[in-house]
């Protein structure tokens, strides 16, 4: 406390100066306690795992691969001929039909009574024939004895030729009729499978609305969608060979059988269809496909083909990350055709190049990597 004061006692301006001098000392020791804490402490080095590839030996297989799916070659899609509300449905979609089933029916009644009505026209028109051949008889023979003219015999030979006319015309309605009625139940023209159903009981349909698509019992085929700059390849294709997702130790040879004269309006792309040279019978319509096309005159090629992810652009050039001794180094290469299993490589690479395959964009010239579990360097 006396400290203090004698402390308070001091001159004005020696007062200042010790409170300044303190000030500075404490900013100082502060400043430098500050940096200590905050000082940057050493980092360690992130070495990246990678996904790599060999570069194997060159004439490879090339060509391409179209998922497809398997098909009847005929398929019929069935429409009710009239007009009507369903009222039954006798078949599942998968069901097994055989030519003559009843498929589905609609609601007969209007066309019952459209039947009823022709059925007294005709039974009227035949009444009216009856009469006018009683007419016609009885004023022949009253001609015959010149008690009438000629003129009124061709009067009631012309009402006769009338009602035959309206006989021929009533049975002619009550046939159609009777065909409209047979057409409220759908049949089977061939036997197969049905594929789809797009009507259900309940529904009002109109004449020619396609309700049921069945394949017919037969061959089996593959469906394939090709873009238009393969169309002419696909046609000189020297092998076509089909694998099925669901049948993995079964391949078999196919031809292409039809090309769609026209692009589909909403892919832009062709439909072809491959038919089966050896079908296996474990096929199913509906399975997963896949059609390899080998190109005629080019079956094999000399070059080796990466995947698209391996390609690395800087401006116009495209590089590779070549794999030495867990380091990585850019290499330009010369880029050839593309397919499906990624694009060919002209130049800039030899057989036993290790390269990466997967995040290439994330690694710097000289930069250690590690290479994944399964891959060889």
């Amino acid at each position: 406390m006396q400290s203090f004061l004698r402390f308070t006692k001091l001159p004005r301006k020696k007062l200042y100066y010790a409170l300044a001098a303190a000030a500075i000392l404490f900013c100082v020791g502060g400043t430098i306690i500050w940096k200590g804490h905050n000082q940057s402490q050493p980092v360690t080095q992130d070495i990246p795992l990678v996904r790599t590839a060999v570069i194997g030996t060159a004439n490879t297989p090339q060509g391409y691969t179209y998922s497809g799916e398997v098909r009847g070659r005929y398929e019929s899609q069935l429409a009710f001929q009239v007009t009507g509300k369903i009222v039954k449905r006798n078949v599942n979609l998968g069901s097994t039909v055989s030519a003559g089933d009843v498929l589905m029916q609609i609601d007969p009644r209007d066309l019952q009574q459209t039947v009823n009505s022709t059925s007294a026209q005709v039974y009227s028109a035949e009444s009216q024939l009856r009469l006018a051949e009683s007419n016609l008889h009885r004023y022949q023979q009253l001609y015959a004895q010149n008690a009438i003219s000629r003129a009124q015999l061709d009067q009631y030979e012309n009402a006769y030729e009338v009602a035959q006319a309206a006989v021929r015309q009533a049975s002619a309605q009550y046939a159609k009729g009777s065909n409209q009625l047979d057409y409220s139940l759908l049949y089977a023209d061939k036997s197969g499978v049905i594929s789809s159903i797009s009507a259900e009981a309940g529904q009002v349909v109109s004449a020619g609305q396609t309700v049921l698509t069945i394949v017919q019992d037969g061959e089996r085929e593959i469906e394939i969608s090709v873009p238009e700059n393969r169309i002419e390849e696909l046609r000189k294709a020297a092998k076509l060979t089909v694998s099925f997702w669901a049948l993995p130790n079964i391949n078999t040879e196919g031809g292409v059988r039809e090309i769609a004269p026209m692009a589909d309006p909403t892919t832009r792309t062709y439909k072809v269809r491959i038919s089966l040279l050896n079908p296996p019978p474990e096929i199913k319509l509906g399975m997963t496909a896949a059609v390899n096309v080998v190109s005629a005159g080019d079956q094999t090629s000399r070059f080796p083909t990466i995947p698209l992810s391996a390609v690395y652009q800087t401006n116009d050039t495209p590089n590779v990350w070549i794999v030495t001794d867990q380091t990585v180094r850019l290499r330009p290469i010369q880029i050839g055709s593309f397919g499906n299993a990624g694009v060919q490589i002209l130049s800039g690479l030899n057989p036993d190049d290790t390269i990466v395959t997967a995040g290439v964009h994330k690694l710097r010239e000289g930069q250690k990597v590690r290479i994944a579990d399964g891959d060889r360097q």
